[in-house]
Parts: C-alpha cells; sequence; structure tokens
C-alpha cells in the first residue's frame, strides 16, 4: 500500500446547541476522536447514518472547519490555518463534491463559467489557456462545449453532477471529498456517475475520500471502509474484508440490509429504535441501546479502536474483549 496522503490524528468538533430561545445550551459532539489514513490513489468509503458526523469530518479534512482537537495532515503537512496563502494553495490541490449539484452551482451564470471560476481564482493558466480547460474538461466527464453555453437550470440532475466534478477538477487537485455526491440522483444514472469517478480516479491517479451511507455504492468505489455510529468510528478496513466478514454488529447490520447477490432478506438484522440524541449520548458504547448482542460493560465502558488483525480495527467489547482472540492470535 502506498504512503497515506492524508492523514487524520484523532480530530474532535462540537457544537453548542440551545433548546428553545432561553433554553440551556448543550455540547453536541459530532465529530469524537476521529483518525484516518487514506494513501494516495485509494478511496476511503465513510459510511454511516445521518447525524453519525460524516459531513463534519470531510468538511475538517478539507479545512473548511478547524477541529476543537488533533489535527490533519496533507501530503505530509499540517493543514493550514483557513483563509491564508498556504491554505488556498493547499485547497488547489482538494477539492469536494456537493450532494445537491443545483445548491452548488450559481443558476445565474453558464456552467461553463462556473468550471473556469478555481482557474481565475487560483490564477491558473492565460485566458485562452482557461478556455481550453474547460473545454477539455467538459469532454473529460462526458459533455460536450454546447452544454458549457448552458444554465444549470437547462440540465438534468447528472449532467449538473458531471459540471461540478469537471468544477472540482480544475486545478487538477490530488484529494477530491465526495460528500454524498449521487444520492440526489437516480440509480440509472448513480451509476454512471459513480463509474466515471472511477475512471477519472484510475487516469488522474486521485485520492477520494467517499461518504455515503448507501453501502450498495459504497461497496463499488472503496478500497477502504470506514464505519461511523454517533461521531466515532466502529470500524474499519479493507473493502473486500469488511464486507465479506463485517465484525461490529452497527456494521453487520449495515451490511445485512445492503442488497447484495445471492444474499437472502430472513438474514437481514433489522435495529430497534433510532439513532440517539447526539446531544444526549449513552453512556459507554454509544451503540448498546440499540444492540442485540450487548454486554453489560457495554452500559458503562466505551470501547476503544482496537487492531484485531487483517488491517482491521473494531471498537466492540465483543470483539476485543479479554475474553476473544484475535485473528493474528488465533
Amino acid at each position: 500500500m502506498s504512503a497515506p496522503l492524508v492523514e487524520v490524528s484523532a480530530i474532535s468538533r462540537s457544537y453548542s446547541m440551545r433548546s428553545g430561545m432561553f433554553g440551556r445550551a448543550t455540547a453536541v459532539h459530532a465529530v469524537d476522536g476521529v483518525s484516518l489514513s487514506i494513501p494516495k490513489g485509494e478511496t476511503l468509503g465513510l459510511v454511516g447514518e445521518s447525524g453519525s458526523g460524516k459531513s463534519t469530518t470531510g468538511r475538517i479534512v478539507l479545512g473548511l472547519e478547524p477541529p476543537d482537537r488533533g489535527d490533519v495532515r496533507f501530503d505530509g503537512k499540517p493543514m493550514a490555518a483557513l483563509g491564508t496563502q498556504a491554505w488556498r494553495t493547499q485547497r488547489a490541490r482538494m477539492q469536494m463534491i456537493f450532494q445537491d449539484p443545483l445548491g452548488a452551482l450559481d443558476r445565474r451564470l453558464p456552467v461553463a463559467s462556473q468550471i473556469r471560476e478555481p482557474l481565475d481564482i487560483h490564477g491558473i493558466g492565460t485566458v485562452a489557456e482557461r478556455e481550453d480547460r474547460v473545454r477539455e474538461l467538459l469532454r473529460a466527464v462526458e459533455l460536450t462545449p454546447a452544454h458549457g453555453a448552458r444554465y444549470p437550470g437547462a440540465l438534468s440532475g447528472g449532467q449538473r453532477q458531471r459540471i461540478v466534478l469537471a468544477r472540482a477538477l480544475a486545478t487538477k487537485p490530488d484529494f477530491l471529498v465526495c460528500d454524498e455526491p449521487v444520492s440526489a440522483l437516480d440509480v440509472s444514472i448513480q451509476a454512471q456517475v459513480v463509474n466515471l469517478l472511477c475512471d477519472l480516479q484510475a487516469r488522474l491517479s486521485l485520492t477520494l475520500l467517499f461518504i455515503s451511507h448507501d453501502l450498495r455504492v459504497i461497496r463499488q468505489i472503496s478500497t477502504i471502509v470506514a464505519v461511523m455510529y454517533l461521531g466515532r468510528i466502529v470500524e474499519i478496513g479493507s473493502a473486500d474484508d469488511l464486507f465479506a466478514r463485517p465484525e461490529h454488529p452497527y456494521t453487520q447490520a449495515l451490511v445485512s440490509a445492503s442488497p447484495a447477490p445471492g444474499r437472502r432478506s430472513a438474514g437481514r438484522i433489522v435495529l430497534s429504535g433510532d439513532p440517539p440524541n447526539p446531544a444526549a449520548r449513552p453512556n459507554g458504547c454509544a451503540f448498546h441501546p440499540r444492540c442485540p448482542r450487548a454486554l453489560a460493560r457495554c452500559a458503562s465502558e466505551v470501547p476503544v479502536l482496537s487492531a484485531i488483525g487483517d488491517g482491521r480495527q473494531v471498537a466492540c467489547h465483543l470483539v476485543t474483549g479479554p475474553h476473544v482472540q484475535t485473528r493474528d492470535a488465533a
């Protein structure tokens, strides 16, 4: 495996939430001690239910939000302070693809102008070179120069997402954060956009952080998968290994609900209840109120993300407790 391009070390991010106009302020731990490493040219899929902290993690990785604790390193260097010239230089190599392509585009401008915008901001090339680059990018995402003259409202959802992708690639970045980039698209269009992204990654040697709640898409595009629950990573490992042998009860439930050839619906694990309120995190393991196999210690003791062999890490007393042998020791 190649050297990491992105390293995230124990980042945390909290927000203050007030219930009502005169209610007491409560700290909401959106991200709590998350560590990740993404090797160059690989895709790390970050998966979890809504409210698990995936998007906040992506924004911290890009330097759009500072962590309360922990740090992010890009290509071996610490993330520069937001708004500085060093940060702008780093950001030219790091771009984001958003969930809602229409919301990410200005409806008043032709899309070619919006693809060129990063080149204008970073002062890349002459005017003629920028125009050539826009045409090159339109072809790269399988659109024509005629599409560039249109406004966002005149394009389909799939075409708009291709425009957003073209704009993200304008500065020739090394790293893309894809935040639910296909969830707003029809299933058939989703497959086209994901296949295009895979082709571009192979052709341009891109490194991706792909955020999604859809394990079907995560399975298709990711080489590494991290499963997030209520602000913490509960399991991480290679995509093939994790989908073949999920260890954490939450991961097992997610994988059982993900459509796969040959899997019977009778094997699906249905979790009871809804994810807990982040402002009222349960004691111990945050998942224990919904876990069908919870132990007594799960209600009082927070499990630590621990290596169990084969590059897998799991935060679960059922897997890493003293009564359980790891694969390496077996």
